[in-house]
């Protein structure tokens, strides 16, 4: 069977973007781009090539995230490491990486709160090249994907993270900026999510407690110990949650901010140590 036969059998077994889902399995499985793709769609497929293929399309199908299936996802048009444990970089907290990027000023000290993946911290760093980056996260799992793609993003001379309980810690440096996207889901609301992020991603990512507002409470009433006067906190907080966190943070914080989208819902709440 040819490359593009292969594609078309696997789309066969995808529902909602069959096509493009598809031809990012079988790229990831030959290890070929999008243009290679195209012009060597006659070229062979192996039995075994195939067989992976339409195994990480069964995989797909029965509600599996594609990013954990790949291993990878592109976020601030870079890649980064994923796997079962750790949450998947969603489009939308470009907003909040953008947000800081603007705010970033040279040899500032910048510190991301629970960072999974640090997706958020890393590429802050990447694109600011003169600024120091310490992330955080209390999940090993996330600790040890973040160290990888620190490495295979190059910026470990500037970037470190360790392991922290931000609920019962917090950072003990004083930073320029700190910038979180934290557990935000109310509890009760995690059973409606779709089966892909309530059956796979990691509850303790998820879950921000009765009103999903409790990690957002705990860095605000902590931030004057990490943030130097006139810092800069920045969160990304859920659709409906942006007039709460904004309130939280009016007595402690000045210039409180929100910020939209692309599809102009609220996505970013910032502010500025008193």
């Amino acid at each position: 069977m040819v490359i593009s036969e292969t594609v078309l059998s696997a789309a066969k077994l995808l529902a909602e973007n069959a096509r493009f889902e598809a031809e990012l399995i079988v790229m990831n499985v030959l290890g070929i781009s999008r243009s290679e793709l195209v012009l060597h769609g006659k070229s062979e497929v192996t039995a075994d090539e195939h067989e992976k293929i339409i195994k990480f399309a069964n995989r797909r199908k029965s509600g599996e995230p594609l990013q954990y299936i790949l291993g990878e996802c592109e976020f601030m048009s870079l890649q980064f490491s994923v796997s079962p444990g750790v949450l998947i970089p969603r489009a939308d907290t470009e907003t909040l990486v953008e947000t800081v990027i603007e705010n970033c000023e040279d040899s500032m000290k910048v510190i991301d709160i629970c960072s999974g993946s640090g997706c958020i911290g890393i590429s802050i760093a990447h694109y600011v090249k003169d600024i120091l980056v310490d992330m955080v996260d209390i999940s090993d799992k996330a600790v040890e994907t973040a160290k990888k793609n620190i490495a295979a993003n190059g910026v470990g001379e500037r970037v470190k993270v360790k392991k922290m309980d931000i609920l019962n810690e917090y950072p003990l440096e004083k930073y320029d900026i700190a910038v979180s996207n934290p557990p935000y889901i109310e509890t009760e609301v995690i059973d409606t999510l779709q089966t892909e992020v309530k059956d796979y991603e990691p509850l303790i990512a998820l879950d921000g407690g009765n009103d999903g507002l409790i990690f957002y409470q705990r860095i605000i009433d902590t931030a004057s110990n990490f943030l130097k006067n006139n810092g800069l906190l920045a969160f990304e907080i859920g659709y409906n949650q942006g007039e709460s966190v904004k309130a939280m943070m009016s007595e402690n914080f000045k210039n409180v901010e929100l910020i939209k989208d692309l599809c102009g819902n609220d996505r970013v709440v910032i502010g500025r140590l008193k």
